[in-house]
């Protein structure tokens, strides 16, 4: 920073006009000269020329900005001014005190004042490493693994956009080996700018998400969209793929095909909320060419039907390390159930099983009973709404009682189990001392079927936190029993038994048995206390039916927490 009084003694500015104050003509000196010059105050053209000096000092290389930091331009200029008006301020306050001078006092004073607060600035700027080399190292690289653009809301997705949002995945050497491109939906320019991206990546990636990535697009560009994906990834190792809540259907499957078909390694594949109907399914079965290390299958939400089923057993057959399977509400009947069954026999590996809310019937219940005699495995099964009735959940109870020692949850809702079903289920319960949850709501249990569940929960079970025996017809006497068995469970966390036909004081009584923990009993606002079951229950009442359960409860051995 250079303040030094120019050579000619006027002012900081060649350019500006000196300052010619007359003297007293009436002086007595002989010797006076005509006119004196004045330095102070600086003209405004001399005070922008500062301003521009000390922005550049804050903002290039200089000793000080090495050695310090330096501003952005922005951030210079507003310094800069600011700085400039101080030391004004205080110059020309000495100034207004020596009045009878030439200003050359208060032009220094304003140099040094300017040079002491530039340093300052500079000194408060934010630490950096190595302030010295800062130009000529190479920007870091990302050590980050996993590359995600699918935090909050859902959004389109134009090139511009993606040029920018997507720059990480560019910078030399990065470590990125999972990308998640899902809530977002893909243009066409934005699918170009990503397919150029990929390409150079796919050497490395191992995780590839593109679930929910064309939401909203027409057909046309959406099927566009994915086959640019699909031939940018073409050849990845993929150990993960996720392509669910595209709505492919058999096109969008197929517009996939570079992609699935080059797949050699895969160990998860989600085709979840996609429209895979009975053609897609035959197009997946054909496309995805090795299945031998897939761990995790996953089709939820689909309209499959047995035709598909049958296609996707082919698949499961090929997958002899399958560990995870879903195949839930994919409307599949008892033939398409029948296929899935025996081919998850072949899948020893298998540690959860999720069929829910298809229509297996009884045959289909039968035939996977089959299958879980051979899963020895298994720590999570949920086989809710498939209309076993009891034959199917007895074969299915039967089963499990001598296989998977380690089921930690068991989820048969909906299946119209009743009292008859309840022996083999409670077998089958008494052997799992390790499950944390048993899920049997909307079936048709009574207080009988539940009394026969609940003496199965008595030995052992300490694992156990959640149990669901909403909407099963009980009354007083079934569930206070088994509340009274529950409570006292160490892991205890929820009992439901809301949407029964349990009386006003059977409530109260439940309530009492929880009150030193009421957050573990479940609402039970859909309870109906006048409610019948049978139409021989007609008029019989909540007194009768505990006078009717006292003998099978003098066998259980409670102990109602006072």
């Amino acid at each position: 920073m250079n303040l030094e009084k120019p050579e000619n003694g006027v002012s900081m500015d060649s350019t500006a006009p000196a300052y010619i104050v007359p003297m007293d003509s009436t002086a007595p000196s002989p010797e006076r000269r005509p006119f004196s010059i004045k330095l102070w105050p600086p003209s405004e053209n001399t005070r922008k020329i500062l301003v521009d000096r000390m922005t550049n000092n804050l903002s290039t290389p200089t000793i000080f900005t090495r050695k310090y930091g330096s501003l952005s331009k922005d951030e210079a200029v507003e310094k800069a001014k600011q700085i400039e008006d101080a030391a004004f301020s205080v110059a020309n306050n000495h100034y207004d005190k020596e009045p009878d001078g030439d200003g050359s006092s208060a032009v220094q004073l304003y140099a040094k004042e300017c040079s002491k607060l530039i340093i300052e600035a500079l000194k408060k700027v934010p630490k950096t490493e190595e302030k010295e080399t800062v130009e000529l190292k190479a920007a870091p690289v990302s050590r980050e693994t996993v590359f995600d653009i699918s935090k909050g809301k859902r959004a389109f997705i134009e090139a511009e956009e993606a040029e920018e949002l997507l720059k990480p995945l560019k910078e030399p050497g990065n470590a990125y080996t999972k990308i998640c491109f899902s809530n977002r939906s893909f243009g066409i320019g934005a699918a170009h700018i990503a397919g150029t991206i990929l390409a150079c990546l796919k050497g490395q990636l191992k995780e590839v998400d593109l679930s929910d990535f064309v939401a909203g697009r027409p057909e046309k560009e959406a099927l566009d969209v994915m086959t640019i994906f699909s031939e940018a990834l073409e050849g990845c190792n993929l150990k993960s793929l996720n392509l669910s809540d595209n709505a492919l259907g058999e096109k969008g499957v197929r517009a996939f095909a570079k992609l699935l078909q080059s797949q050699k390694e895969l160990e998860e594949l989600f085709l979840m909320n996609d429209g895979i109907s009975e053609e897609a399914a035959r197009a997946v079965c054909e496309l995805v060419p090795s299945t031998e290390r897939l761990k995790v299958l996953q089709f939820h939400n689909n309209m499959t039907g047995d035709e598909g089923a049958v296609a996707i057993s082919e698949i499961v057959k090929r997958s002899p390390l399958l560990e995870d399977f879903r195949c839930s509400s994919t409307r599949v009947g008892s033939d398409g159930g029948k296929a899935l069954s025996k081919a998850l026999e072949t899948c020893t590996h298998l540690t959860k099983l999720d069929l829910r809310d298809n229509m297996f019937g009884v045959d289909g219940g039968e035939a996977l009973s089959k299958a879980l005699t051979k899963h020895e495995n298994l720590s999570e099964i949920y086989l809710c709404y498939l209309n076993f009735e009891d034959e199917g959940a007895i074969a299915i109870a039967n089963a499990l009682k001598d296989s998977a020692p380690s089921l930690r949850i068991l989820e048969m809702a909906g299946n119209d189990i009743t009292a008859k079903g309840a022996p083999a289920l409670a077998a089958c319960i008494s052997e799992k001392k390790l499950l944390t949850k048993l899920n049997l709501s909307e079936n048709e249990l009574k207080d009988d079927g539940a009394i026969q569940i609940v003496k199965a929960l008595e030995e052992g079970h300490d694992q156990l936190k959640v149990v669901d025996m909403s909407s099963n017809s009980l009354r007083r006497a079934g569930a206070r029993v088994l509340a009274q068995t529950l409570v006292h469970k160490p892991e205890f966390e929820s009992l439901n038994v809301n949407g029964n036909f349990i009386s006003d004081e059977g409530i109260d009584e439940l309530k009492d048995i929880f009150k030193k923990c009421p957050e573990k009993l479940a609402s039970l606002e859909d309870n109906d206390p006048e409610g019948e079951d049978d139409d021989d229950e007609k008029e019989s009442g909540d007194e009768g039916d505990d006078n009717e359960l006292e003998s099978k409860l003098k066998t259980l051995d409670v102990n109602e927490d006072e």
